[in-house]
């Protein structure tokens, strides 16, 4: 009898146990409808911030890849043009720095993977060439519409590309330049300066000489300079051939080198010197101008300014 009794207690208990158990369960069950648990909630938090950043790296990622995009098609339009010097891969070199960029922004392990001091010199040096491309950019854009007095004493004409078939675009725009300024005063004389390069067939200097005839200006009111190969030689060079102190010098070249001819001129010691901007290609200023920028950097850091 008391072993029937304590079997039967146990029983008791035992199903007691169960439904109090089923009856838990089934109140966790009604919860997890309407709560996430925290380690599930972790996870939603960190997909969508990560959702997030990758919306921003993209949109980096797409302007890096637009720009080299833009940068390879312009070299290539100059290439197929054929206009002056092979300056134009600089474009190119471009183009892949931006693709490279843009990959970079593709994949954001690559930007946590890179220490912060790092992460703080690359933005320190972008920031710094920035400003000073812009600040440069500034005074060479402030020549553009340069223009001269009438009375000049001496022309220099800068010397560009001389071709086959006569002169390259940005130097018969100089040319014409410089023949209107001197038919409308005679008594200036001119001097063109340039030597001649090895895809040239004729000196520069010999080549402007003759397109200057035939504009109408006399041969003896013609000085060549025939040796320069650069902007700093087109200037010592014609220095030589007339007073930098007393004479009034107008230096003509197009509109995106006037700036750095004067300083260079400034530099040389030529005391009374203006410059005369010649018009350019318009398609071809941003090469003109990233050509220039760069010029103007080297011709400081070597001391020619």
């Amino acid at each position: 009898m008391r072993r029937l009794f304590i079997m039967c207690y146990i029983s008791y208990v035992a199903e007691g146990d169960f439904r109090k158990l089923l009856r838990e369960t089934r109140r966790m069950g009604k919860k997890k409808d309407r709560l996430i648990p925290l380690s599930e909630a972790k996870r939603v938090i960190y997909l969508e911030e990560r959702g997030r950043n990758r919306k921003k790296l993209s949109a980096g990622a797409m302007i890096f890849g637009i720009l080299g995009a833009i940068c390879i098609i312009y070299c290539i339009c100059i290439s197929i043009a054929g206009f002056g010097s092979r300056f134009y891969l600089v474009w190119g070199v471009l183009g892949a720095a931006f693709f490279l960029a843009s990959w970079v922004f593709m994949d954001r392990r690559l930007i946590n993977a890179m220490p912060g001091w790092l992460k703080a010199g690359i933005l320190g040096v972008t920031g710094l060439g920035l400003l000073i491309f812009i600040v440069v950019m500034g005074m060479i854009l402030a020549r553009f519409e340069a223009g001269a007095l009438p009375g000049a004493d001496y022309l220099i004409v800068l010397g560009a590309q001389w071709k086959a078939d006569g002169p390259s675009q940005a130097l018969r725009l100089r040319l014409d330049r410089a023949a209107e300024y001197l038919l409308e005063n005679p008594g200036t004389r001119v001097i063109v300066s340039g030597g001649q390069g090895s895809n040239e067939p004729v000196s520069e200097a010999a080549g402007m000489e003759q397109y200057l005839i035939d504009a109408g200006i006399a041969p003896e009111r013609i000085t060549k300079e025939d040796r320069s190969t650069n902007t700093f030689e087109n200037l010592r060079f014609s220095g030589e051939l007339l007073d930098r102190k007393n004479s009034r010098v107008v230096i003509v070249t197009n509109n995106f080198h006037v700036f750095r001819a004067m300083k260079i001129a400034e530099k040389q010691g030529y005391a009374n010197v203006e410059g005369m901007a010649a018009g350019s290609v318009l398609w071809m200023n941003p090469n003109n101008l990233l050509r220039e920028f760069l010029g103007v950097i080297k011709d400081f850091l070597v001391g020619n300014l």
